[in-house]
């Protein structure tokens, strides 16, 4: 890692069908070895089920599963004389939404469901009403920040 100056942030374009970025970011996310066209056909086909099902907007059912997941509080390992502490920290925003992106994705691939269509959508649909694995990994961090608090004052 350079220790001159922090790296640039690319600048992501907003995907087609929606003109969003973090649409983008999570297609990216979904990606393997380079195969847009297709993490474009998975997301956009999840969109389609989506629409179907939840009968609303695929983007707002997507932006709110997001927010559900996105951790407030996580534990960083802090060194401290020889013992390491579980230290209780906010979570920067652009963390917050790669991690809720991680994990949604991470979910939705431990699924049972046939295609990757059916398991983002239906991981999608579980996140935007409180259910599914990726909410209970947020709530797991949630839980591991509060019984480590009593190492909150170790923050640095």
């Amino acid at each position: 890692m350079s220790r001159r100056h922090r790296a640039e942030k690319r600048e992501i374009i907003e995907d087609a069908k929606f003109g969003d970025t973090v649409v983008t970011k999570f297609m990216n996310s979904i990606m393997y070895a380079g195969n847009k066209s297709v993490a474009e056909a998975i997301v956009y086909g999840a969109f389609d089920i989506i629409e179907s099902k939840a009968k609303s907007d695929p983007l707002q059912v997507f932006k709110q599963a997001l927010e559900n997941v996105a951790p407030a509080i996580e534990v960083r390992s802090r060194r401290v004389g020889g013992a390491t502490y579980q230290v209780p920290v906010e979570v920067r925003n652009e963390r917050r939404q790669a991690l809720a992106i991680r994990w949604i994705i991470t979910a939705a691939r431990a699924r049972n469901d046939k295609t990757m269509v059916d398991r983002l959508s239906a991981e999608l649909l579980d996140a935007s009403n409180n259910r599914g694995n990726a909410v209970k990994k947020r709530e797991d961090t949630h839980r591991m920040a509060e019984a480590n608090r009593a190492f909150s004052h170790y923050r640095w």
